[in-house]
């Protein structure tokens, strides 16, 4: 007897194919759906799409997923959640640019998409569950289900998953979750997987790989002001502050300044870094060097927290992420009060930015976050 229906989400990616053969060998019955999620990838080439930069598009992510469904042996949905994307997750992406935060839409699509979308179309599909190939765990404890990181450290992405609800992790199977990478490309291979060596999406889950600021200059005003160094003095123009965020390195636009960094004092080769975001007078503020301490937090208050038991952890030390690229680190969590939360660090954080999301562990247990409003 079969193990039930489960719906995966098949991305075109390696960790999704993979995913929906391993189910398959542990005897579910297993349907793959492709999730088209943005409109304005399909102009053919040779009229400005996307192809003629080399961009990954849905058309070839789609024929790819679609190679995986007939090698695996398993039926392939196609279904246009594009819409649903464009009010539930852009609308708010654009707000927060444009209100000078920097908003993480893959956490934002995970919770309005992947796990809610999604999941509501293969419950009617007659599913008991969904899969993805995301690298983290479900651990069900007393009827009650846990959020683990995922085995590979390497490729944890609990982060992106924690605002996930009890009913959605009840539902939720991540295969590979248990598997380092390598493992993951090696099943691939041996089993002659199309896709056993194309190369992991570094895109927003939107907008694939184009270059960020292109693509934000299609919806974002450019209001140009000033570039302010520690001492207030003006050092150059900037291009518009949403398409700054902060601890940005590159991109800035002062390269050229060096000389005037060491006649001050500053070091001729300390690089500059995006410190802070003044709103009210458009002005983009820079340091130089990596440590200063404009650029160093100890503490933060994160809105819109979201809890995976349903309830806040108790108040008391942990540890938690305030970017995804970090190791976690030591922390103490101030009792909650109404949506939010605050956190004092043992030691202090770099770059931590408004509109990125915070998220707290208990060891291994992902326990949830909300989004950083303030820093310092």
């Amino acid at each position: 007897m079969g193990r039930g229906r489960v719906v995966v989400g098949l991305s075109g990616g390696v960790d999704s194919a993979v995913s929906a053969w391993l189910l398959k060998q542990q005897g579910f019955e297993v349907v793959g759906l492709f999730m088209k999620n943005w409109e304005d990838d399909d102009r053919p080439a040779g009229e400005g799409g996307a192809e003629d930069a080399g961009y990954c598009t849905s058309r070839q992510d789609f024929l790819d997923a679609a190679s995986v469904a007939d090698l695996i042996g398993i039926d392939l949905e196609h279904v246009n959640f594009a819409a649903e994307y464009r009010d539930r997750v852009f609308a708010e992406f654009l707000r927060e640019y444009q209100a000078g935060r920097t908003p993480n839409p893959d956490v934002l699509c995970n919770a309005e998409i992947k796990f809610k979308a999604f999941l509501d179309h293969a419950m009617r599909l007659g599913a008991e569950r969904i899969a993805t190939g995301h690298y983290a765990r479900v651990r069900e404890v007393s009827s009650r289900f846990e959020l683990l990181k995922g085995l590979d450290p390497a490729k944890d992405q609990s982060y992106f998953l924690h605002r996930l609800t009890q009913a959605q992790l009840s539902r939720t199977l991540f295969p590979v979750g248990e598997l380092p990478k390598t493992r993951v490309r090696e099943i691939a291979a041996e089993i002659g997987l199309p896709v056993a060596a194309k190369k992991d999406s570094t895109g927003i889950c939107f907008i694939g790989e184009r270059p960020f600021r292109e693509f934000l200059n299609r919806y974002l005003a450019h209001t140009p002001g000033p570039i302010v160094d520690d001492r207030g003095r003006r050092i150059g123009e900037h291009v518009g502050l949403s398409f700054y965020t902060l601890g940005q390195r590159k991109g800035i636009g002062i390269g050229g300044v060096r000389e005037r960094g060491a006649a001050r004092g500053g070091s001729e080769h300390a690089p500059w870094f995006v410190a802070r975001k003044d709103m009210a007078s458009n002005t983009l503020r820079v340091v130089q060097g990596h440590d200063h301490p404009w650029l160093q937090s100890l503490q933060l208050a994160a809105d819109q927290a979201s809890w995976i038991a349903g309830h806040p952890p108790a108040p008391g030390p942990l540890a938690a992420k305030a970017r995804y690229r970090q190791t976690d680190a030591p922390c103490m969590l101030v009792p909650p009060e109404g949506e939010g939360f605050a956190l004092a660090f043992d030691a202090p954080q770099w770059a931590v930015t408004p509109g990125q999301s915070a998220v707290l562990y208990d060891g291994e247990v992902c326990l949830g976050g909300g989004v950083i409003a303030t820093a310092g």
